[in-house]
């Protein structure tokens, strides 16, 4: 049976938006897996997702600190469905981006990242797939917010949905 699967990252709240959008509330709380890849900025959020969550998966960012630090890893790692995961947030320039994560993760299938609040999909030469959900609340200079829906099967990520989030 697929695992549904929810990815979300750089939330900010409240810095950025005073809560979630609602269409992404939704999504996570019909997701048998949630994965945020960081920069929450308020351990409120983390509980509330943890809350609304059937299972989390989660890293701090470079804007977290505190209790978020406290009670979140740099790297979370899963098996998901024969999915090997790991989440961290940073991953350092766009430029060789591919090849420096698969030197780093070569043990993964799946990478989910921020901090760009770009979003981001791409495969590396070792079969390494990188996948940045961009980010709901902060869409800094992309035409909106997003995030992303997936079904995980068989080993493999399927019907990857970049969900745009309006202002």
């Amino acid at each position: 049976m697929p695992i549904s699967l929810v990815f979300t990252s750089d939330t900010h709240v409240p810095k950025r938006a005073r809560d979630l959008p609602h269409v992404l509330w939704a999504a996570i709380e019909a997701a048998d897996v949630v994965v945020h890849a960081g920069d929450w900025v308020d351990v409120a959020l983390l509980d509330r997702m943890e809350e609304r969550s059937r299972r989390l998966l989660a890293v701090h960012g470079n804007n977290d600190h505190g209790a978020l630090r406290e009670r979140l890893p740099e790297v979370a790692r899963a098996e998901i469905e024969g999915i090997r995961l790991a989440v961290v947030h940073e991953t350092g320039d766009r430029t060789g981006r591919e090849a420096r994560c698969a030197a780093r993760f070569p043990d993964t299938d799946l990478l989910v990242f921020g901090h760009s609040h770009i979003p981001w999909d791409t495969t590396a030469g070792t079969g390494l797939r990188l996948l940045n959900p961009g980010s709901p609340t902060d869409r800094r200079r992309q035409p909106h917010g997003t995030f992303v829906t997936a079904l995980a099967a068989g080993g493999r990520l399927h019907d990857v949905t970049f969900h745009p989030v309006p202002r």
